[in-house]
Protein backbone atom coordinates (compact mmCIF):
# COMPACT_ATOMS: atom_id res chain seq x y z
CA UNK A 1 0.00 0.00 0.00
CA UNK A 2 1.05 3.49 -0.49
CA UNK A 3 1.45 6.77 1.80
CA UNK A 4 -1.99 8.26 0.41
CA UNK A 5 -4.09 4.99 1.18
CA UNK A 6 -2.39 4.69 4.05
CA UNK A 7 -3.26 8.14 5.19
CA UNK A 8 -6.33 7.98 3.97
CA UNK A 9 -7.57 4.73 5.77
CA UNK A 10 -6.50 6.12 8.41
CA UNK A 11 -8.78 9.21 8.68
CA UNK A 12 -11.59 7.40 7.44
CA UNK A 13 -11.17 5.19 10.69
CA UNK A 14 -10.42 8.10 12.76
CA UNK A 15 -13.91 9.51 11.55
CA UNK A 16 -15.81 6.77 12.52
CA UNK A 17 -14.89 6.85 16.22
CA UNK A 18 -15.50 10.74 15.81
CA UNK A 19 -18.97 10.33 14.51
CA UNK A 20 -20.47 7.13 17.16
CA UNK A 21 -18.52 9.03 20.02
CA UNK A 22 -20.90 12.07 20.70
CA UNK A 23 -24.34 12.84 20.91
CA UNK A 24 -24.01 16.17 21.97
CA UNK A 25 -26.14 18.51 21.39
CA UNK A 26 -24.24 21.90 23.12
CA UNK A 27 -21.21 22.45 25.12
CA UNK A 28 -20.60 25.66 26.00
CA UNK A 29 -18.14 26.59 28.88
CA UNK A 30 -16.18 29.79 30.09
CA UNK A 31 -12.73 30.66 31.22
CA UNK A 32 -12.27 32.14 34.58
CA UNK A 33 -9.32 34.49 34.43
CA UNK A 34 -6.23 33.54 36.25
CA UNK A 35 -7.86 30.92 37.19
CA UNK A 36 -9.56 32.17 40.54
CA UNK A 37 -13.57 32.11 40.17
CA UNK A 38 -15.00 35.01 41.88
CA UNK A 39 -18.22 35.40 43.54
CA UNK A 40 -18.58 38.66 40.80
CA UNK A 41 -17.90 36.93 37.88
CA UNK A 42 -21.63 34.94 36.90
CA UNK A 43 -20.56 32.69 33.80
CA UNK A 44 -23.55 32.66 31.44
CA UNK A 45 -24.42 30.01 29.04
CA UNK A 46 -27.39 30.11 26.38
CA UNK A 47 -28.54 27.83 23.67
CA UNK A 48 -31.68 27.25 21.53
CA UNK A 49 -34.27 24.21 21.87
CA UNK A 50 -36.33 23.52 18.52
CA UNK A 51 -37.13 20.27 19.49
CA UNK A 52 -39.45 19.23 22.67
CA UNK A 53 -39.76 15.80 21.88
CA UNK A 54 -36.46 14.41 22.92
CA UNK A 55 -35.44 13.76 26.12
CA UNK A 56 -31.50 15.58 27.27
CA UNK A 57 -29.16 15.07 29.83
CA UNK A 58 -27.74 18.44 31.40
CA UNK A 59 -23.92 17.70 32.60
CA UNK A 60 -21.88 20.56 34.56
CA UNK A 61 -18.74 21.11 32.88
CA UNK A 62 -15.95 21.98 35.21
CA UNK A 63 -12.10 21.89 34.84
CA UNK A 64 -9.50 22.81 37.19
CA UNK A 65 -5.83 21.62 38.39
CA UNK A 66 -4.60 19.46 40.26
CA UNK A 67 -4.02 22.72 43.10
CA UNK A 68 -7.67 22.85 43.80
CA UNK A 69 -8.03 22.71 47.39
CA UNK A 70 -11.37 20.96 47.82
CA UNK A 71 -12.93 17.94 47.02
CA UNK A 72 -16.65 19.16 45.48
CA UNK A 73 -17.98 22.35 44.30
CA UNK A 74 -21.11 23.98 45.30
CA UNK A 75 -22.97 25.74 42.54
CA UNK A 76 -25.95 27.82 42.20
CA UNK A 77 -27.72 27.21 38.75
CA UNK A 78 -30.17 30.38 38.02
CA UNK A 79 -32.55 29.55 34.86
CA UNK A 80 -34.53 31.08 32.57
CA UNK A 81 -36.66 29.42 30.26
CA UNK A 82 -38.18 31.34 26.80
CA UNK A 83 -40.77 33.25 27.38
CA UNK A 84 -39.89 33.82 31.45
CA UNK A 85 -38.71 37.11 32.64
CA UNK A 86 -37.48 35.90 35.95
CA UNK A 87 -34.20 33.20 37.17
CA UNK A 88 -34.97 30.52 38.92
CA UNK A 89 -32.12 29.17 41.28
CA UNK A 90 -31.00 26.27 42.61
CA UNK A 91 -27.98 24.69 44.31
CA UNK A 92 -25.97 21.32 43.35
CA UNK A 93 -22.66 19.95 45.30
CA UNK A 94 -20.72 18.29 43.21
CA UNK A 95 -18.50 16.00 43.90
CA UNK A 96 -14.80 16.05 41.82
CA UNK A 97 -13.08 13.08 44.32
CA UNK A 98 -13.55 10.00 44.95
CA UNK A 99 -11.84 9.32 48.00
CA UNK A 100 -7.90 10.37 47.91
CA UNK A 101 -8.24 10.33 44.27
CA UNK A 102 -9.91 12.98 41.58
CA UNK A 103 -12.91 11.67 39.44
CA UNK A 104 -13.26 12.75 35.87
CA UNK A 105 -11.16 12.60 33.18
CA UNK A 106 -6.91 14.11 33.52
CA UNK A 107 -4.75 15.59 30.85
CA UNK A 108 -1.75 16.14 32.44
CA UNK A 109 -2.32 18.37 35.89
CA UNK A 110 -5.65 19.17 34.43
CA UNK A 111 -9.07 17.50 35.54
CA UNK A 112 -11.93 17.18 33.59
CA UNK A 113 -15.50 16.88 35.07
CA UNK A 114 -18.90 15.89 33.45
CA UNK A 115 -21.51 15.77 36.33
CA UNK A 116 -24.97 15.21 36.04
CA UNK A 117 -27.53 17.84 36.75
CA UNK A 118 -30.31 15.63 37.22
CA UNK A 119 -30.24 11.70 37.66
CA UNK A 120 -32.94 10.99 35.18
CA UNK A 121 -33.16 12.97 31.39
CA UNK A 122 -35.32 15.94 31.10
CA UNK A 123 -37.81 17.14 28.24
CA UNK A 124 -37.52 20.78 27.45
CA UNK A 125 -41.00 22.10 27.36
CA UNK A 126 -40.71 25.16 25.10
CA UNK A 127 -38.46 25.75 22.20
CA UNK A 128 -36.45 29.07 21.94
CA UNK A 129 -33.56 30.68 24.02
CA UNK A 130 -32.78 29.19 27.47
CA UNK A 131 -30.23 31.13 29.43
CA UNK A 132 -28.12 29.76 32.36
CA UNK A 133 -25.91 31.81 34.90
CA UNK A 134 -23.86 29.64 37.11
CA UNK A 135 -21.78 30.92 40.22
CA UNK A 136 -19.98 29.03 42.78
CA UNK A 137 -21.03 29.25 46.67
CA UNK A 138 -17.64 28.57 48.24
CA UNK A 139 -16.27 30.25 51.06
CA UNK A 140 -13.23 30.81 49.43
CA UNK A 141 -13.19 33.79 47.07
CA UNK A 142 -11.75 33.88 44.43
CA UNK A 143 -12.06 30.31 44.08
CA UNK A 144 -8.83 29.30 43.12
CA UNK A 145 -7.51 26.50 40.08
CA UNK A 146 -10.37 26.93 38.56
CA UNK A 147 -9.80 26.95 34.81
CA UNK A 148 -13.53 26.42 32.66
CA UNK A 149 -16.92 25.70 34.42
CA UNK A 150 -20.09 25.66 31.51
CA UNK A 151 -22.72 23.22 30.45
CA UNK A 152 -23.09 20.30 28.51
CA UNK A 153 -26.07 19.42 27.01
CA UNK A 154 -26.53 15.69 25.00
CA UNK A 155 -29.78 14.16 23.72
CA UNK A 156 -30.16 11.36 25.79
CA UNK A 157 -30.26 7.41 24.10
CA UNK A 158 -34.11 6.73 25.17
Amino acid sequence: MNKSAICIATILYSMSFVSCASHGVMEQTTTIPGHAWSVDQIPECTFDITDTTSMHRIFFVVRHTDAYEFNNIWIVAESMTPGDTAFSSQRFDLPLSRGDRWSGSAMDDIREHRILMYREPVRFSRTGRYRVRLHHQMRQDPLRHVMNVGLRIERANR
